[in-house]
């Protein structure tokens, strides 16, 4: 900085004014000040600003699947929160392992991050306690926290699960299939709930056979819509709990003989592209990034409010293949 500080004509202040952002230098100093950084390559030690602020402007994220088309969105919306705030990100995936999502979301901590945004594959969370006693902000979304109070960000998966199936019924269909994801992951069980309101308010009882959860690998999903699919008295219309479930459904009907009708939770890729094209239940994936980051950063200026709870809206979105009427079947 006495280089800099030399190099540009100007006090040592000054050059600390220019790299920590802060008012009351003129635009001509700043200037020189930035070129002098230039021509001597200088570099902020990070380290000596951590031991004297006590931040080290940087948060983490743990995600499910950072393969997963629905997080690439949400993480890009935390991450620019992040930079608007002067602050890095760091993320990892915690492949839904509930032993390596702590070990992420502890290895984090220890790295001194500010704050964390967890999306949870477990369902304890009191491993994070002494953390957030210690002062790291922490909210968590898509799902909720297990076993604390902690602040969460979530989609209303119930109510856009009720909105898709009560858009088929609309269409006349009366034997619906539901496909999700395993039973002990929240928005499958509350996307579930959803399923079993629409059918409750129109009068329609729910079969066991027609609703399947699981894992969302292709081969249990195309085995159990298939077995949905036949029968003497099949479905004639799916409702598929996530994007993942859809995109095999998909392939599954386009082999089958007969039209189904089909609206998925989550929007996919080229969804709007394929004939029919998908009509899917829509959550803001960006928006739920971004108000979690939001969030995290007014707990970190100081917010000192009980932990709340934000759920986002979800959209239906009608494209054609949920407004397939019944088919003639048994």
């Amino acid at each position: 900085m006495k280089d800099v500080a030399a190099r540009a004509g100007v006090g040592l202040k000054t050059v600390s004014r220019v790299v920590n952002g802060e008012p009351g230098v003129t635009a001509d100093t700043e200037r020189r000040v930035r070129e002098a950084i230039g021509a001597l390559g200088f570099r902020r030690n990070d380290s000596a600003r951590i031991l004297r602020k006590g931040r080290t402007a940087s948060i983490g994220l743990v995600l499910e699947d950072l393969a997963d088309p629905f997080y690439a969105p949400l993480n890009r919306a935390v991450e620019e929160v992040a930079r608007d705030h002067g602050a890095l990100l760091f993320n990892g995936s915690s492949a839904e392992n509930a032993d390596r999502e702590r070990e992420l979301a502890l290895a984090l901590c220890a790295r001194r991050v500010d704050g964390l945004i967890v999306i949870p594959a477990g369902h304890d969370h009191r491993y994070l306690e002494p953390e957030i006693a210690a002062g790291v902000a922490t909210v968590f979304v898509d799902r909720p926290a297990g076993r604390i109070d902690a602040d969460a960000v979530l989609s209303d998966n119930f109510g856009g699960a009720r909105d898709g199936v009560a858009h088929l019924v609309a269409h006349g269909h009366r034997r619906i299939g539901f496909i999700g994801d395993r039973p002990t992951v929240h928005t499958a069980t509350e996307r579930l709930r959803g399923y079993h309101a629409a059918l409750d308010a129109a009068g329609l009882p729910a079969d066991d056979s027609r609703i399947s959860l699981g894992p969302t690998t292709p081969e249990r999903v195309a085995a159990e819509a298939q077995r949905m699919l036949t029968g003497p008295h099949p479905v004639t219309a799916l409702f598929t709990g996530n994007n993942r479930v859809t995109a095999t459904a998909v392939r599954v009907l386009a082999r089958h003989p007969r039209a189904v009708a089909l609206v998925g939770f989550d929007d996919l890729e080229l969804a709007d592209l394929l004939s029919p094209a998908v009509t899917v239940v829509a959550q803001d994936a960006a928006r739920l990034g971004r108000t979690a980051a939001e969030l995290l950063f007014r707990r970190l200026d100081g917010a000192g409010e009980e932990p709340r709870q934000v759920v986002l809206p979800t959209r239906l979105i009608v494209r054609g293949s949920g407004e397939l009427p019944p088919a003639d079947t048994p």
